[in-house]
């Protein structure tokens, strides 16, 4: 309604009609100021009267009044000296109010500037329902006020309410509810001008109405009488407000908050959190700091029992990090414990939490929460993996690839690329197909053009660490294969219908559904996709053009797009089958690297050699530059060869071959090996120059060139023959071994030489392998070790003739492997001369003048040329038992490198299903190793090799023809028969032994028996009665050997019966017993002895812990090859195994006394070139018990060397056998004249060890026998010292002096 200000028309400044009279109510003459106080009451009353009958929609009425209701607003009676007149005006201007609300009754400002002014309604205050007549003047007010009306007309409003809250006693609760209603969201968004003036009055009266507000939420959320206002409901709402309009408005509420977050109602605290997130985070707050109390309570609820509130505490982190930096430190403990919580939802929240604020900018998050992230990426749950890889993935390409924020910034996320490639090692199929996405998008991203993708590639391959170039390697490999797998596919279309076809193409399909998210899903989906590509030829014919070698980048972008096209279903916008064909377009397609890549990264390389590219910019030096680059084109070599075929790639690998980097030549050669197939025949030019560079390699190069430059000849040229021939002939007449540095890689030539050209190489070589390679050099000694003891050295430091003895080793066994027979019985005669190096501990000559580590290398040298060989079939065959025993020995070497790298590469070659199963028998053993990391990896090793042997039966159902080489459960007759010929298992009823042998048994039976596939468990016991049945064909008439047979077969029997009650089932099939290691079965013969006692079984089985020596580090002494634990050394810069003859400063000793305390759980780092390990020891007082102990046992045993198989004793402290002696105490010169040295052997266990070790003085007993004695007092002299040998004679009278003094 729009009211227009009538004209002045009386001496009162009134308002009046527009006919210029004013309208009384009936009954009511004019009133005006020349009547006298009392008759102006009386027609006041009647006035007042009159509009409290009015209603709202009396518009006739309204309209009548009007002129009346502007009349009494004049001046005259606003500011009438009369308190009753001025009380009546109130009355009837309340009413007014009231009536005409919403439109306002008075439009100049003037009128309600009087009313304010002259604050008439105060007079209201005497009267008793004055609340009520102030309650609808707000509410009046509230509801008028609109856009229509100017600044000063709030103005004048806000003084009227403002001094009525302000001159009153108190605001009463409903007064209070008029004007908080409207900061009510709902209310707020009705009437936007109603908000802003509630705002502005609570703000001008905040001192006043502070504690009737204080009073409100006291009785609604500490009493909980939600009763006294209608407003209750909303008081989250109204303290959010409240607190943005002026926080001093709740001074007194913020303490009843912090007492409703430790509320018992889960919901009511998510409420308070839900407030509390806002006030804290909100931009301008400085809640946090001003109450810290509140503060504190409120992170308390990062641990709240209630998950929401958890969820709703971590949803609060990501404002806070980006509004208020300075509360990160708080944020970051409880973060931490959350990204931990066992909610998935919460630890996705924290990594979305900390990745929206480092998107925002990287400073808002310290390195601490990038680590909580960085964690994540390898949670149990799919979907916070994937969210904390993209998170780091968007984080690297915004601060490394685009360097939004600097080198600062770059180099605080640096590490992000290689933890994302990292992630690759992983089994799930899922994170190597995020790996890949994130490669193809994130760290190179595949959409850039070729010079500038090439140049992100070739600085992120030169700055990644080595694992992170395994990975991305092996992404590329995985990558290759599956392409491979798809091309044969398409093949097999190709090729008429056939069931062979149709079997083939199936397990093709199975293979590349493997490969694929979901397997058992993909698999339906391949082959629904294999199905369509049969009916369709274009779709066939698109396939093969993105997988063929000569498929641009640009073309596989077609082609994804296409085939994706063909396949679309408009129908069904999800299309799972679709989503699946796409992930394996991803996959198959060269989107990084065609031809033209391949000539910018070379174009790049060649920048790097002349020195204009950028390299110092992208913090990469130009070596490191350029030998990665040759090594990333190595690599891409072997998955794109063809596209390194132009002669400007090739004059460039040219280039680097003249180069004097031995690395870069090396990866040079081999490139030109894996893409030079056509040189000849397309670029002669580039041949002829080639050729030199290649004999000239193979000549006088490094080893590793001399073998490329060989390998890449004979794959190369079509007269291979000729090529090689001219390389053989003056190598082979040259040869001196007086001149071992001159040897190694002459050697390294003729071997791969002979090895890939037996026809032609292997008798020439023959009289090369006797007058040479034997007789002269590895017969003799021509120079003397360094004597200090160490048992493994750095490769520099390895001599020379070592070096040539390892690669003349080595070319025997090439040799042999080209040839692929044993006529000439030199697999016969080679095989004997690796045993007797074995037997020697490497010391061949037996001389004594080659050093303790150069023996190292000829005994690992030895291990593997035997393991070599049995990966061919016919020197498989003739491998004895016997050598096959020394052979496994290897793996418990005295030297932690030996025992490493020979588990390695018994490893590899288990994995691929080139050795023998037997040969996996040999990490039983590893049970005895002293190095808990070394013992571990040889479970995960054994893990791998029973998977993939398994899933390798799964996938060839041909493969059940070979079910004795093959399937993992047939390791067990092989590791029985290799235990019971250990060499320390000399006393079939000596019970320490027999808990040895069973810790060997459970390392191999743990992993075969967790699965019962196929009644398993059954059928491996079947295995241990059957060889009960048989002899040792090792030796079958001696009954000690068979006795020691059956022993081990029964503690395998008491094992399986213990570890699963399914094993007593009968067997699905009678097993195959290996001839060469057991006899037939004889007839009539029955084996129903047990050969343990009923007391040694439960000995066994109880776990009763072993009584441990002084110290409780191993099984036992292990004195074997490689049974020889060693000490961490910390007195020497190597850290390498040091003999008791080599002795170490007093310094040296007390700085590793220092450091045992803080390292008494310290493992030996699996990728440490030099480990050490630190053992702490018990109290001396046990020593003398141990040592004599130790003495007596090879006294005992006098007449079992010859058994032993040539290993090497020593004696030791229960495992503690290399322990530095006092200095001025050397081990030759105490007791008689040692007689001449046993051979090589573990040494056996006394009788009279059971005994000692169980005297009360020894250190307390441990699990297993494995871990360290605790509370011990010192730790051993630094360094890895053996204790000197006591030669048969020195056993029988040791003086007191020869004592270990292990409190020095």
């Amino acid at each position: 309604m729009d009211f227009t200000q009538p004209k002045p028309a009386t001496a009162l400044c009134g308002v009046v009609s527009a006919d210029g009279k004013i309208a009384y109510p009936p009954g009511v003459k004019e009133i005006t100021d020349k009547i006298t106080t009392d008759e102006m009451i009386k027609r006041l009353k009647m006035v007042v009267k009159t509009f409290m009958d009015m209603d709202q929609d009396s518009e006739d009425e309204k309209q009548q009044y009007l002129p009346l209701a502007l009349h009494l607003a004049s001046e005259f009676f606003l500011r009438n000296p009369n308190k009753d007149v001025r009380l009546l005006v109130a009355c009837c201007l309340a009413d007014i109010f009231r009536i005409y609300a919403p439109e306002a009754p008075y439009t100049s400002h003037d009128k309600l500037k009087n009313l304010a002014w002259v604050k008439s309604y105060n007079i209201c205050f005497e009267l008793e329902d004055c609340n009520e007549i102030f309650i609808q003047l707000f509410r009046t007010l509230f509801s008028v006020i609109n856009n229509s009306h100017n600044k000063k007309v709030q103005m004048h409003m806000l003084d009227l309410m403002s001094s009525i809250i302000m001159e009153g006693d108190g605001v009463t609760q409903e007064l209070l509810d008029s004007i908080l209603i409207n900061l009510i969201p709902a209310h707020k968004n009705l009437n936007k001008q109603s908000f802003d003036l509630a705002k502005v009055l609570l703000k001008r009266t905040v001192q006043t109405i502070e504690a009737c507000i204080a009073n409100f939420f006291n009785q609604v959320l500490v009493l909980g009488r939600s009763s006294v206002s209608d407003l209750s409901e909303h008081v989250f709402d109204l303290i959010q407000e409240l607190f943005a309009i002026d926080p001093h408005l709740l001074l007194s509420v913020m303490p009843q908050l912090e007492f409703k977050l430790k509320s018992n109602d889960g919901e009511e605290r998510l409420a308070v959190v839900r407030l509390l997130a806002k006030l804290f985070g909100s931009k301008d707050s400085d809640l946090a700091t001003q109450n810290r109390p509140l503060w504190q309570c409120f992170l308390g609820r990062f641990n709240d029992i209630h998950v929401p509130v958890r969820l709703e505490s971590v949803k609060f982190a990501s404002h806070c990090l980006m509004n208020h930096p300075d509360l990160a430190k708080d944020l970051t403990e409880y973060l931490k414990v959350r990204s931990h919580d066992p909610e998935e939802a919460i630890r996705h929240d924290v990594i979305v939490t900390i990745i929206t604020a480092a998107k925002r900018d990287l400073a808002l998050v310290n390195d601490q929460l990038l680590g909580f992230v960085r964690e994540r990426t390898l949670d149990k749950r799919w979907r916070v993996r994937k969210e904390a890889m993209m998170g780091l993935a968007q984080l690297y390409k915004k601060y490394c690839l685009h360097g939004e924020a600097g080198k600062e910034a770059a180099e605080k996320v640096s590490w992000i690329k290689d933890k994302l490639l990292h992630i690759y090692y992983q089994n799930s199929i899922d994170d190597k197909l995020l790996v890949e996405k994130i490669f193809a998008q994130y760290l190179v991203p595949h959409n850039l053009e070729t010079e500038e993708r090439m140049k992100c590639l070739y600085y992120l391959y030169a700055s990644l660490d080595p694992n992170a170039v395994k990975a991305l390697n092996e992404m590329w490999k995985c990558q290759n294969m599956l392409r491979s797998h798809v091309r044969e596919l398409l093949d097999l279309h190709k090729q008429p219908t056939s069931e062979a076809n149709c079997s083939a193409m199936f397990g093709k399909l199975m293979t590349i559904a493997k490969n694929l998210p979901d397997p058992g899903k993909a698999q339906d989906f391949v082959k629904k996709f294999n199905q369509v590509l049969g009916d369709d030829e274009k779709l066939r014919s698109q396939l093969e053009l993105l997988i063929s070698p000569t498929c641009s980048c640009k073309q596989a972008d077609i082609c994804v797009r296409e085939i994706a096209r063909k396949l679309a279903n408009p129908k069904q916008p999800t299309n799972p089958f679709l989503e699946m064909v796409k992930f394996l377009l991803e996959r198959i397609a060269p989107v990084h690297i065609d031809s033209e890549a391949i000539s910018a990264l070379v174009k790049l390389m060649n920048k790097s050699i002349e020195g204009t590219a950028d390299d110092e910019e992208e913090g990469v030096s130009p070596d490191s530059a350029i030998r990665s680059g040759l090594e990333l084109l190595k690599v891409l070599s072997f998955t794109h060869p063809t596209s390194f075929h132009s002669a400007e790639t090739y004059e460039s690998l040219l280039q680097c071959l003249r180069m004097e980097d031995d690395k870069v030549a090396e990866a040079a050669i081999q490139i030109f090996r894996n893409t030079g197939h056509k040189i000849e025949t397309d670029l002669p030019q580039i041949r002829s120059t080639l050729i030199p560079i290649l004999h000239q390699k193979a000549k006088r190069g490094t080893p590793h060139q001399a073998k490329q430059a060989v390998h890449c000849i004979h794959a190369i040229f079509s007269n291979k023959e000729v090529q090689l021939a001219q390389i053989f002939e003056p190598l082979s007449r040259s040869l001196n071994a007086d001149v071992p540095e001159q040897l190694i890689t002459p050697l390294v030539s003729l071997g791969h030489i002979s090895m890939l050209a037996p026809d032609q190489f292997a008798s020439p070589m023959k009289s090369v392998v006797a007058n040479f390679i034997v007789k002269d050099l590895l017969m003799n000694d021509r120079s003397t070790g360094e004597k200090n003891g160490k048992l493994w050295s750095p490769d520099e430091e390895v001599s020379p003739e070592v070096l040539a003895k390892v690669q003349a080793i080595k070319l025997l066994v090439r040799w042999l492997l080209g040839m692929k027979n044993n006529q000439s019985k030199s697999a016969n005669s080679t095989l004997r001369l690796l045993s007797a190096m074995l037997v020697s501990e490497g010391d061949l000559t037996e001389q004594k003048r080659i050093s303790k580590s150069d023996m190292s290398r000829l005994r690992l040298a030895a291990g593997s040329a035997i393991m070599k060989l049995a990966q061919e079939p016919c020197y498989h065959e003739i491998i004895t038992p016997e050598q096959f025993q020394l052979c496994a020995l290897v793996i418990n070497d005295e030297c932690y490198q030996v025992r490493q790298i020979f588990a390695q590469k018994l490893h590899k070659a288990l994995v691929k299903l080139l050795l023998p199963l037997e040969y996996m028998a040999i990490f039983a053993l590893c049970a005895k190793d002293p190095v808990k990391e070394r013992r571990a990896h040889a479970r995960q090793c054994l893990l791998k090799n029973i998977s993939i042997r398994r899933e390798y039966i799964k996938q060839n159902p041909m493969a059940t023809e070979k079910l004795l080489s093959l399937l993992p459960e047939y390791v067990v007759p092989y590791m029985i028969h290799l235990l019971a010929h250990d060499p320390d298992f000399t006393r079939s009823q000596d019970v320490d032994q027999l808990r040895d042998i069973k810790e060997c048994l459970w390392f191999m039976l743990e992993v075969l028996m967790t699965k019962n596939e196929n009644n398993s468990h059954a059928f491996m016991k079947k295995m241990a009665e059957n060889i009960k049945l048989t002899r040792d064909a090792q030796s079958p008439d001696e009954a000690k050997t068979n006795e020691k047979l059956y022993t081990v077969c029964d503690v395998a029997l008491c094992v399986i019966n213990s570890k699963s009650a399914l094993c007593n089932a009968d067997s699905p099939k009678d097993p195959v017993l290996p001839m060469k290691f057991f006899t037939q079965p004889e007839k009539d013969f029955s084996n129903d002895k047990s050969y343990i006692s009923e007391e040694t079984r439960v000995l066994l089985l109880t776990g009763k812990p072993k009584p441990t020596g002084v110290l409780g580090t191993v099984n036992k002494p292990l004195s074997a090859t490689g049974r020889k634990p060693y000490v961490r050394s910390a007195g020497t810069e190597t850290g390498s195994n040091i003999n008791a003859s080599s002795e170490l400063s007093p310094s040296a000793g007390n700085r590793s006394r220092e450091q045992s305390s803080e390292a008494s759980e310290t493992g030996v780092s699996e990728n440490e070139e030099n480990p050490v390990r630190i053992i702490s020891v018990t109290p001396v007082k046990s020593i003398d018990t141990v040592k004599n102990k130790e003495i007596n046992s090879d006294q005992s045993t006098q007449g079992n060397i010859s058994s032993d198989r040539g290993k090497k004793r020593i004696v030791t402290a229960a495992g503690a056998e290399n322990i530095q002696q006092k200095p001025d105490e050397k081990a030759d010169e105490s007791g008689p004249p040692a007689p001449s040295k046993p051979r090589r052997g573990r040494r056996p266990k006394s009788e009279s060890q059971g005994n000692a070790t169980k005297n009360d003085d020894l250190s307390k007993p441990v699990s297993k026998g494995r871990k360290r004695a605790a509370g011990s007092q010192e730790s051993l002299e630094a360094g890895n010292a053996k204790a000197p040998k006591l030669q048969d004679g020195a056993k029988k009278a040791v003086p007191a002096e020869r004592q270990i003094d292990l409190q020095r």
